[in-house]
């Protein structure tokens, strides 16, 4: 026999095998009770895991977060036909013919902070666990981080590149710091490593080095000395070669980080900043970052260039009122990117009323993080799961209002919210114990997997109709896999809905206090991948012969 007439058989069943395998061996949430919860434990020897399950014809997969203590359970169901003319409460009819943007991602950022407490825990298997549990696809599967350009509060002393010499407008000294190659760049080509699909980074600057600010410091009010406009553009530019020389390619890049802290007199300017005034920014778009990054002898010119970067309310600023003034900039400007931050006070809604106008613009959340408000008495709150309702309310009055991707501050931090040098102190969805060799997954980490995990690059939010009065919270997607994904959060009691697409029906009891996946056909459309794969093995098998 010919060994060569099997091998499509072969071939079929490993490339089959690793679903079927990655099904079977999901580790459930080691718990642990902690002061206001619970989280997942997270040691060399065991870390839980979750794979998604792609639906069949005729049945559902759902996932489940709860209060109570559910973290992505898993469990497959019966669509039924609906019978027209039938009446029920609490139905949730899947538009598909009524799509809205396109999501590009979602991710955290890479600081000194969370690559420093990544590489704390010294045990290899304990770091590769918290880099799968992120990006790999036995993970939430992040497809996007934000890296800082030099240092943030989230350093562990203020810095920039080119420091010296200083007035260097040449940037005859420009490189990375220990930090990018310590710490943020290993942890940066760790995901790249684990993702199966392509990492977008974004990246913004919080202060350039110190003499190209009038105040001469990291922190304070300031803006960029004019005479130092283009040598400020070259300064981003040389990070774009820099990182694309370790391999780093940047999707996006922001004008500056919260540009309104360091602009207004009697806003407190503690963290590393600049400010700028309209008719700088637009100048420096329109005569140095744009020509340097668009210019005939760039290699950069994929990259988006993003205004704003800073509240939600500051986009009325920083773009409907900048570009409106500054219309020319238009020619440069990809996008606007916003923080949650007093988010609370702001309609989430100027954020799709934003980009009414500017086909082909974007809107992108680039900052979130629990305990940072002067409002919030506990920094570190342990377990809590307000806060992963938090972010759940964060991600779908965003993604609701036509945001294309979705970023958290810090990736993981130490259990005390740190280091930073400046003494911050916030939460994080993953918090890194490395005296004990551990680190805890809080509710926050499942909040944000809901989503990232299941709602992949180039699904399209389509459109919910809501009859018969449910008040929970839902959004839902048209994926690249031709299925249906919708994420429900219910702050409420156990309630039963019925999600209606096309003819089928998937009714659920959705539980109390939880945040519930269910992903279902299109419409019962699929060519099974078995098959898929074997027939089109035959055929190249055929083909050769």
């Amino acid at each position: 026999m010919e060994l060569r007439k099997y091998w499509p058989i072969v071939l079929t069943v490993l490339t089959i095998w690793p679903a079927v395998a990655a099904d079977l061996i999901d580790r459930p949430c080691a718990v642990r009770q902690v002061k206001s919860g619970q989280v997942c434990v997270c040691t060399a020897e065991y870390c839980d895991t979750i794979t998604r399950k792609p639906p069949e014809s005729g049945t559902f997969v759902s996932y489940v977060s709860s209060e109570e203590g559910l973290r992505f359970h898993k469990t497959v169901g019966s669509v039924t036909k609906y019978t027209k003319g039938s009446i029920y409460k609490n139905v949730l009819e899947l538009d598909v013919g009524t799509q809205y943007q396109t999501v590009n991602g979602f991710g955290g950022a890479v600081t000194d902070a969370a690559s420093i407490n990544w590489k704390n825990l010294t045990d290899h298997r304990l770091m590769d666990h918290l880099i799968e549990s992120y990006c790999g696809d036995s993970g939430i599967q992040y497809n996007m981080l934000r890296v800082p350009i030099g240092g943030t509060d989230f350093s562990t002393h203020g810095y920039a590149y080119n420091e010296l010499p200083e007035n260097d407008v040449t940037l005859s000294n420009f490189t990375l710091a220990y930090e990018d190659y310590e710490y943020k760049i290993p942890m940066i080509k760790a995901c790249m490593k684990a993702a199966s699909a392509p990492i977008h980074i974004v990246s913004a600057t919080w202060s350039p080095p110190i003499w190209m600010k009038t105040n001469d410091a990291y922190s304070g009010h300031s803006k960029l000395r004019k005479e130092y406009r283009q040598t400020y553009a070259d300064y981003h530019y040389k990070f774009l070669e820099h990182y694309a020389a370790e391999g780093i390619p940047v999707w996006g890049m922001s004008i500056s980080n919260e540009p309104l802290h360091s602009s207004v007199n009697y806003i407190p300017a503690k963290i590393n900043n600049m400010g700028w005034t309209l008719d700088d920014m637009s100048e420096y778009i329109m005569k140095n970052l744009g020509p340097t990054l668009r210019g005939n002898h760039s290699n950069f010119k994929h990259v988006k260039i993003i205004a704003g970067d800073d509240l939600r309310f500051t986009i009325t600023l920083f773009w409907n009122t900048f570009v409106a003034v500054y219309p020319e900039t238009l020619e440069y400007l990809d996008g606007a990117a916003v923080h949650y931050y007093m988010s609370a006070y702001v309609p989430a809604a100027i954020l799709s009323q934003a980009m009414e106008g500017y086909p082909g613009k974007f809107v992108l959340a680039t900052e979130i993080c629990a305990g940072a408000l002067p409002s919030d008495a506990v920094k570190v709150d342990i377990g809590s799961w307000s806060r992963a309702q938090l972010y759940v309310n964060d991600i779908m009055q965003n993604l609701g209002n036509d945001v294309i991707g979705w970023l958290d501050w810090n990736m993981c931090l130490n259990t005390e919210g740190k280091p930073s040098y400046i003494d911050s102190s916030v939460d994080s969805p993953i918090l890194v114990n490395a005296e004990d060799g551990e680190f805890y997954k809080q509710p926050m980490f499942y909040a944000i997997g809901h989503f990232s995990k299941f709602v992949p690059r180039g699904s399209r939010r389509i459109k919910v109709n809501v009859d018969c009065g449910t008040k929970i919270q839902n959004i839902a997607f048209l994926t690249p896999h031709n299925t249906v994904v919708v994420v429900i959060h219910n702050e409420g009691p156990n309630e039963t809905v019925r999600l209606r697409l096309g003819d089928e029906e998937a009714q659920l009891l959705i539980n109390a206090n939880s945040i519930t996946t269910v992903e279902m056909l299109n419409n019962g459309q699929q060519v099974k991948l078995f098959f898929s794969v074997f027939l089109y093995y035959i055929f190249y098998f055929l083909v050769l012969m």
